[in-house]
């Protein structure tokens, strides 16, 4: 019997995919020069990519070994090009997915030239320009054009790639050559899903930021007459969508809803539990450090999206009254603002726990402002027939008092300065931070003066914590006066309150509340006094507005300690007897008139020229989060 021709080889200890070897060999030093046969590119384009194993090829590279192979990485890139080209399935969707994996990975690399050399890993310097513009057509054609909507999904999270991981380079100018706008509101006007339109959003966001303070950007253009309401509407619902799934990110960590009366509560109040099965079931509850190391990564990366909607609140009008007014389309869900609304709660309650959330949080703020500067907006916010019900963060305290039911935005965003006042306080104080939120707060409440608007609120939280904040500046006014622009923060609190003090009776619900105000003021005792020498305001003239709340505390407590035959009056008065001594006060009570106690400038974009820069930056990081993730 002839032997067999066969032989018998060892079975190996384990089996490596087909496309990994086709990785290996795509990076292989030695080969560099050599063309790649059209067979081997076949079999590539066929076989579905290995995420894993092309980042683990890529990250054997240094910055110097990806130029030593470039003739092959060049090969790589025209190739894909060329598949999606051709709109032959699969290859098309293999050359896409296999673009954003190797873009992402050969290109996050420390380059001692970045512009050059990432041209160089990708075209090739002599090419660059004509490989680069076809690169950009041909995704904006897919994302236009392309067969279905995966397919045109994965064009548009492989333009986010290569814009995020070469945003600080030269690249990006190729998309603002080739203007990729239409194509993005074409392709989100076809989407059925908010998940499909959040990476077109995102890659807007950045599109719009790229050098934005530089040079004219075209996208900033485009933002400004776009007038398609089915399509902002669109943008609006992913974003809605988008916030709220942040929101419950923070929940998942802790919840913090107040569970309702039941007989189970009350047995577990009174140290019976064990004979009630709990309400409703427990969520475990991780320990105080782990639960900070979980706060403190979050928000998700898909809050990047903060920077694309606050480009569009800033440029466009329209996508502003659709904000406001776009309301959920189902029951079961809730309006984006409202989304919106709760999402900043969560991020101001936690906005210390990273400078990133921080970051995130001037982008809420800005909104805001923009919003309620704008007077037919801000009228719609206070209206009745806007109510809406928000979720408000309560995982830290001093809780705000819980509000059942839906109200008016204006009064959510009250409680949302409030909230961002009282759980930011810190000797580093972030004065920037602090002096949006008065703003904010001056505006609303000018506004409701102006208007005579009265809306629901419990006004008290508000004196409370305006008052609470001036002694927290005083205890720490060495800290505080050392902040750069610490004293147009001081000034915007202590105009506003005087201004709640002149004004207060054009928007507060009754005497009752007007009373109060005047109450804590008087409460206050001395602070407003040690406020004003330690921040130097003593200098200011007679009708300045610190001056206004002094002489009104002083008022009053001269009626407190003696009536008007001198006789001193109990050192123990009651409240109510104060409040009747407060009533009693303004018959001899002059405030005098300070006019401009209300003005504020409008927003500008280019004050904030600094945080804004650094907040794309953090959207960038966030972008290659956001693609690695999917």
């Amino acid at each position: 019997m002839e032997p067999s021709p066969l032989t018998q080889v060892s079975r190996p200890e384990s089996f490596q995919p087909k496309i990994i070897h086709l990785y290996e060999s795509l990076f292989r030093e030695e080969d560099d020069d050599v063309e790649l046969s059209e067979g081997f590119w076949q079999e590539f384009f066929l076989l579905r990519p290995d995420v894993d194993g092309l980042k683990r090829v890529l990250g054997e590279l240094h910055a110097d070994d990806m130029l030593h192979v470039q003739a092959h990485s060049q090969q790589l890139f025209r190739r894909a090009i060329a598949r999606v080209k051709q709109a032959t399935a699969p290859s098309d969707d293999i050359a896409l997915d296999t673009l954003t994996i190797f873009l992402e990975a050969a290109l996050s690399k420390k380059y001692v030239n970045p512009s050059s050399d990432i041209l160089s890993v990708l075209a090739g310097l002599h090419d660059a320009d004509v490989v680069m513009s076809d690169f950009v057509a041909t995704l904006d054609t897919v994302i236009r054009n392309g067969r279905s909507i995966p397919l045109r999904l994965k064009a548009v999270r492989t333009a986010l790639s290569i814009t995020a991981v070469a945003f600080h380079t030269g690249l990006p100018s190729y998309f603002t050559h080739r203007d990729l706008f239409p194509s993005l509101m074409k392709y989100m006007n076809d989407c059925d899903d908010s998940i499909d339109v959040l990476p077109a959003l995102y890659l807007l966001g950045l599109l719009v930021n790229y050098n934005k303070f530089e040079f004219q950007n075209p996208y900033r253009l485009r933002l400004d007459d776009f007038v398609n309401d089915g399509i902002i509407q669109k943008m609006i619902s992913c974003f809605g969508a988008t916030c709220a799934s942040m929101r419950d990110a923070y929940v998942a960590v802790q919840e913090d809803m107040p569970e309702g009366w039941t007989v189970g509560s009350t047995l577990n109040y009174i140290g019976l539990g064990v004979l009630a099965p709990s309400s409703r079931p427990s969520t475990p509850v991780p320990a105080p450090e782990e639960a900070k190391s979980l706060f403190a990564a979050l928000p998700g990366p898909e809050v990047g999206v903060l920077l694309t909607t606050y480009d569009f609140v800033n440029a466009n009008k329209l996508f502003c009254f659709n904000l406001v007014t776009y309301a959920a389309q189902d029951k079961k869900e809730v309006a984006p603002l409202s989304s919106f609304l709760s999402l900043t709660s969560y991020l101001f309650q936690h906005a210390h726990r990273s400078s990133r959330a921080s970051l995130y949080t001037y982008l809420t703020l800005f909104i805001l402002q923009i919003l309620v500067e704008d007077q037919i907006l801000i009228k719609r916010l206070c209206s009745d027939e806007s109510k809406i019900a928000v979720r408000l963060c309560r995982q830290r305290q001093p809780f705000l008092p819980m509000a059942k039911g839906d109200r008016v935005p204006g009064a959510v965003i009250l409680d949302l300065m409030v909230d961002g006042i009282n759980h930011n306080l810190r000797r580093k104080l972030d004065v920037q931070y602090y002096t949006l939120c008065l703003g904010i707060l001056l505006r609303v409440l000018s506004y409701l003066s102006r208007a005579k608007v009265r809306i629901a609120y419990h006004w008290a939280e508000l004196w409370r914590s305006l008052l609470a904040f001036f002694k927290f500046l005083t205890t720490y006014s060495d800290d505080i006066r050392s902040i750069y622009r610490s004293s147009e923060m001081i000034d915007n609190l202590v105009n506003l309150l005087a201004f709640t003090l002149s004004n207060g009776e054009n928007f507060l619900p009754d005497p009752a509340s007007y009373d109060d105000l005047f109450y804590k003021l008087v409460e206050a005792g001395d602070i407003l006094a040690k406020f004003r020498d330690a921040f130097g305001l003593s200098e200011q003239s007679g009708k300045s507005s610190i001056h206004i709340l002094i002489n009104v505390s002083s008022h009053y407590h001269a009626l407190l300690e003696g009536d008007e035959k001198g006789k001193t009056k109990s050192k123990n008065l009651s409240p109510r007897e104060v409040s009747t001594v407060i009533k009693q006060g303004y018959e001899t009570l002059s405030i005098e008139a300070v006019e401009g106690l209300d003005r504020w400038d409008r927003f500008r974009e280019a004050d904030y020229k600094t945080p804004l820069k650094k907040i794309a930056r953090a959207a960038v990081e966030d972008a290659k989060a956001l693609i690695e993730e999917k």
